[in-house]
Formats: structure tokens, C-alpha cells, sequence
């Protein structure tokens, strides 16, 4: 049964993670011991629970043959007795660890990487991605995280091509990963002077962040250029190289970053961003590989991709996935995505159980 292979699996990698924490090599390499010791932890509530509900069942299973082999009145009510309040430990057991499988192992990452790309719409496409950034700052914000600048392409009127951002703070993967996906606008643009509403579009793509005692990279892999840093309309920003191309040659992955003044700065959150962008695809292969799920994209950018719709005439965002439609776009659009992120967390759980029955 998935349900009980899902269990096991868990609680081989606890044993597994318990060795290798006692291993000298990896006691030597603090990066490395700290991810096997977080992971550990993460692991220790449902290994517990699941110890504890099989040896319920062997105490409910011995219970069982009591009341078999019994013919005592007495000695069996006691027996019924037993077995009743073990059934019912049991069931509260299966519940506990059943909320705690249906959980993403990532759930627990307290850093992201969010990247929000203009998609079809030029430049009302641009200026609603930097609504975006400003949606997901305040949203940060209101829940105490902090967030940091990796790299901006601005448009001309004030928006962004491109904007990659991290975000730290308890739960940050959780509550934020739901928001991958293509966003779709309806307004009338700034440039629009017939007064007509537009679609546009924005992509987002939410990943966790991981250490690089996580993820190894070979450098023969990366082929790093460095480069001049530009800004709207493709002018130079500035005269010296401090921009930062990496390539990831197996994979064709370009990542560049150039809002940093240094190239050593701008190489290294180039190296965050790529660390964390093929983590995403190891994650996802795993993830094809185990329960031949079909991969979930976040889209081109075309309008007619979309997970939300931000209808302005309307006041009104919808998303689709939950069919949720809520009339308080100003309110989500300056950070307050509590309730969709509530009922999008349902639905994932929703799902997640129904994968394993």
C-alpha cells in the first residue's frame, strides 16, 4: 500500500540519517552535518508517531487474541474493553501521522527564491509584475520576513522584465510555493488612451533554497562569464564587468545577476539562483520517478495560461485552481493572501491523501 511504503521510507531515511550524523566525516564538515541534523528533525515527529502506532497495533493485535482464546465473561469485557481504547488510540495515531505524510518534505525551508518574469502584454505585462513584487514584499512584510534584491531587468516605465528576490522567514516555502504559476491581468494600461482593458500576463516561479552541502555542483559544469551590466533600453549602467553570466553546461541553465556592485557578489547570488533553480528540477524528477505525477509547468506567459486572474473593472481576483474569487483586489494586492493561501494549503493537502489510498 503507498500509504505504508511512504511510512517506511520515512523511517529507513531517519535510520540512514542517524548513522551518518554519528559519521566522523560528516561531524568534520559543518555544512553538511547542519543539513542531515535539520532533516533529521524534520523527520523525528512522523518516525515517532508511526513507532507509536505500530506498537499500538501490536498491543491491539495481542488484545485480539485474547478475547479469542478467552471464555471467561469477565476476562473478555476486560479484553473488549482494551481493545476499544486501543482502536481509538490507534485512529487518533493514524490521523496525526496521516497529516504529517501529507506534508512537502520542503515545507519546512525557511528560505525561497522567487522569480516574476513579464509575459504577454509588453509593457502593462512589466508594470504588473512589479505589482507583483510589491504583493509579495508586503505580504513578507506583514509576517515578519525579510526579503532581498538578486536581480532586476526594469522596463522603461518603472516595471520589471524580470525581478528575482529571496525570502527568509519561518513557513516562507509553505505559504508561498502555491504562487507558481502564470498570473493573468485584466485593466486598462497606462498606455491605453481608447480607455479599452488589456490581458497581460506574469509568470512566478517560487523555489526553495537550498545549501550548497545540499546540492553539489562540479565546476567543470559551469562555464562563469563576466560582463557589463545594462539597464532600460539596453544602455550600460556602468563601464566595468561586474555582472555576472553562469552557465550550467549540462543543462543549458543560464543565470545572470548584475544589481550588485561587485562581481564576487553578484557570482554568488548567481550560484544561489542556480542551486536552487536545478534543485527544483532534481526535486520535481524525483517526484515523476515516484508517483508518475505530470509535471507541473509554470507556463509560457501566454494569456491563456493561468492559475489567478486580477480583474480590475471588477475589483475582483480569482483563483482558479480552487475557484476562489475574492472582491478585495486593492487589500491581496498589497500583501494580504492569508485566505488564499489557506485554501490553496486545503486543496494540496486534499490531494496529497488522495495519492496515497
Amino acid at each position: 500500500m503507498a500509504f505504508f511504503e511512504a511510512l517506511e521510507a520515512k523511517e529507513k531515511r531517519h535510520k540512514d540519517l542517524e548513522r551518518l550524523l554519528a559519521d566522523p566525516k560528516v561531524i568534520a564538515s559543518p555544512g553538511l552535518y547542519k543539513a542531515y541534523a535539520r532533516e533529521y528533525g524534520a523527520l523525528n515527529d512522523i518516525v515517532t508517531v508511526y513507532d507509536d502506532l505500530q506498537k499500538v497495533e501490536e498491543q491491539l493485535a495481542e488484545a485480539k487474541a485474547i478475547l479469542q482464546r478467552e471464555s471467561d465473561p469477565e476476562m473478555q469485557e476486560l479484553a473488549k474493553e482494551e481493545m476499544d481504547r486501543l482502536e481509538a488510540k490507534a485512529q487518533r495515531l493514524l490521523e496525526r501521522v496521516t497529516e504529517e505524510l501529507a506534508a512537502d518534505e520542503d515545507d519546512t525551508r525557511d528560505r525561497v527564491i522567487m522569480e516574476i518574469r513579464a509575459g504577454t502584454g509588453g509593457q502593462e505585462a512589466s508594470l504588473f509584475a512589479a505589482d507583483l513584487f510589491r504583493m509579495y514584499s508586503r505580504f513578507a512584510e506583514r509576517r515578519g520576513w525579510k526579503t532581498e534584491l538578486m536581480d532586476a531587468n526594469r522596463s522603461d516605465l518603472g516595471g520589471f522584465k524580470q525581478v528575482i528576490f529571496s525570502v527568509r522567514g519561518e513557513e516562507t516555502y509553505k505559504l508561498l510555493k502555491n504562487e507558481s504559476g502564470c498570473h493573468r491581468v485584466q485593466r486598462v494600461p497606462v498606455t491605453e488612451s481608447a480607455g479599452r482593458i488589456h490581458t497581460s500576463a506574469v509568470t512566478v516561479a517560487v523555489l526553495p533554497e537550498v545549501e550548497e552541502v545540499q546540492l553539489e555542483i562540479d565546476p567543470q559544469d559551469l562555464r562563469i562569464e563576466a560582463i557589463h551590466a545594462s539597464g532600460p533600453g539596453g544602455q550600460s549602467v556602468n563601464k566595468v564587468a561586474s555582472a555576472v553570466r553562469i552557465t550550467h553546461l549540462p543543462t543549458g541553465m543560464t543565470v545572470t545577476c548584475q544589481d550588485e556592485k561587485s562581481q564576487h557578489q553578484n557570482r554568488a547570488k548567481a550560484m544561489r539562483i542556480l542551486r536552487s533553480r536545478l534543485y527544483a528540477i532534481m526535486k520535481q524528477r524525483q517526484k515523476e520517478q515516484r508517483d508518475n505525477v505530470r509535471r507541473s509547468q509554470i507556463g509560457t506567459g501566454d494569456r491563456s495560461e493561468k492559475i489567478r486572474t486580477y480583474n480590475f473593472p471588477q475589483s475582483r481576483v480569482t483563483d482558479h485552481r480552487v475557484n476562489l474569487t475574492l472582491y478585495s483586489l486593492n487589500q491581496i494586492l498589497d500583501g494580504e493572501l492569508d485566505e488564499i493561501s489557506k485554501a490553496l494549503l486545503a486543496e494540496e493537502r486534499h490531494q496529497r491523501l488522495a495519492k496515497l489510498e
